[in-house]
């Protein structure tokens, strides 16, 4: 394909560069804020050579155009529309975010700040993952005596991001809020202070209580937790942001800073910090309530409707609640989403059989194979919902394996991972592959029974 004349036509059915508000891309898609959408011609875009798909989604207008092509277009897209195209690595991506926020409803907008905050820190939780998978290799096949160096050292690896999770959180979260990112960490730390009990891993001990102004303080400590460290920072960028308006330039960076610690630590350790753990338990007892109640029903809901809540955006926000659930025993809802994943894998690949549109053929196998390794944009926005049955397909192949799964108790050990590469941090895999034989070949045979007009789209 030649780039430059795809970026030129680009911009003209995109309703010139005026309209185009900022552009950015990812590893697969432009990502663009149109002032007036009802300008762009979608169906001509979807016909450019390369285009896989198009959508509108989080306040943004997205081209898919897959790895290792997205970027050659926009190196001729980007200055046509003044973009530059080190934008990702400079600070007009903080103006495009601005700007895409700008576009959403508050939910979208709350939904993406988590997303902001968590997605950073995801290899971090997907390496103490995939560790604490072979360490339970070695346990169950007793490859190493757990005595040895080798796998006490293997458990201080996997254990440690989880430890020094609010760390993680602290600096992602003051950098989404506006906060001095390492401010953030200190906070993080604070809430992890070797003296405070560390929960991780305990469930008898007891905390000591520290009498502070006649309040009693519970010693113990935030490790693994979420909830209470992001409150806690969203309050410091607050605090922050309040003193540099009355402290002096001239003591700014002296003062601002200690001010800041200090009433946010008293304010972490005697109101935020408790509030927020309690919110993180109950919400993990509601999920767990559901979970051991429903079962396999949940997995059916949930698995059928993932796909229709990732159109929506919200499902940004997910990785908070599974980074909680880490921290009772497993991560039940990852392969759920997984099987939703695979699923939209599953209908691209029928039709990819089935269809005579040689462009549909084009996008539809690389677009199923992306969605088997978690990469869903290709399959859901240029095939699936384009002929609208293979999504409903999808949803009925998503469901089927969201309820194998639940009913098999498949947990992982780590967020952000599905598809085949969720291999690496499932702590039953073999069920897990069941459950992906059975949703994707549940997605095929339904996609294949539903069938789709070719001339819909």
């Amino acid at each position: 394909m030649n780039h430059k004349e795809v970026a030129e036509q680009l911009v003209s059915l995109l309703g010139g560069k005026d309209n185009v508000v900022s552009a950015t891309h990812c590893a697969t898609r432009l990502r663009l804020v149109i002032d007036d959408e009802s300008q762009i011609d979608k169906a001509a875009i979807e016909e450019l050579d390369g285009v896989k798909g198009a959508f509108s989604s989080s306040g943004q207008f997205q081209i898919i155009f897959g790895t290792g092509t997205v970027n050659k277009v926009f190196t001729h897209f980007g200055p046509m529309v003044g973009a530059s195209v080190e934008e990702e690595e400079n600070d007009k991506s903080v103006s495009h975010k601005d700007a895409a926020k700008s576009k959403m409803n508050p939910l979208a907008r709350f939904a993406r700040t988590l997303s902001n905050i968590f997605v950073p820190i995801i290899p971090a939780i997907v390496a103490a993952g995939m560790l604490m998978g072979l360490l339970g290799l070695m346990n169950t096949y007793n490859w190493v005596d757990p005595e040895s160096g080798m796998f006490v050292m293997l458990d201080m690896f996997s254990s440690a991001s989880f430890i020094i999770l609010p760390i993680l959180i602290g600096f992602s979260a003051a950098k989404e809020f506006g906060g001095n990112t390492y401010l953030g960490a200190v906070i993080g730390g604070i809430m992890t202070h070797p003296n405070l009990l560390n929960p991780w891993g305990l469930s008898d001990a007891q905390p000591e209580t520290l009498d502070f102004l006649g309040f009693g303080v519970e010693m113990l400590g935030y490790q693994g937790t979420v909830i209470p460290v992001l409150l806690t920072v969203y309050v410091m960028a607050k605090m922050e942001q309040a003193f540099r308006k009355v402290v002096p330039n001239a003591i700014d960076l002296l003062l601002t800073p200690f001010l800041t610690v200090i009433f946010t630590g008293f304010v972490a350790l005697l109101v935020v910090g408790p509030l927020g753990r309690t919110l993180g338990n109950g919400l993990t007892s509601v999920l767990g309530v559901v979970y051991d109640t429903a079962g396999p029903i949940a997995g059916l809901i949930f698995g059928g409707l993932y796909s229709a809540i990732v159109l929506t955006g919200v499902h940004h926000s997910f990785h908070a609640i599974e980074a909680e659930l880490l921290n009772v025993g497993g991560n039940y809802l990852l392969p759920i989403w997984a099987m939703a994943n695979v699923a939209q894998g599953g209908a691209t690949i029928a039709v990819f059989f089935k269809t005579k549109s040689k462009k549909t053929k084009e996008i539809a196998l690389p677009a199923g194979i992306s969605a088997f390794l978690g990469i869903t944009e290709p399959a859901i926005f240029g095939v699936n919902l384009k002929y609208r049955r293979p999504f409903i397909g999808a949803a009925i192949g998503g469901a089927l394996g969201g309820a194998y799964v639940v009913f098999t108790k498949v947990m992982a050990n780590g967020i952000g991972l599905t598809g085949l590469p969720m291999f690496a941090i499932a702590q039953d895999p073999i069920n897990y592959g069941i459950g992906c034989l059975i949703a994707i070949g549940g997605s095929i045979i339904a996609t294949l029974l539903l069938g789709w007009n070719e001339d819909t789209k």
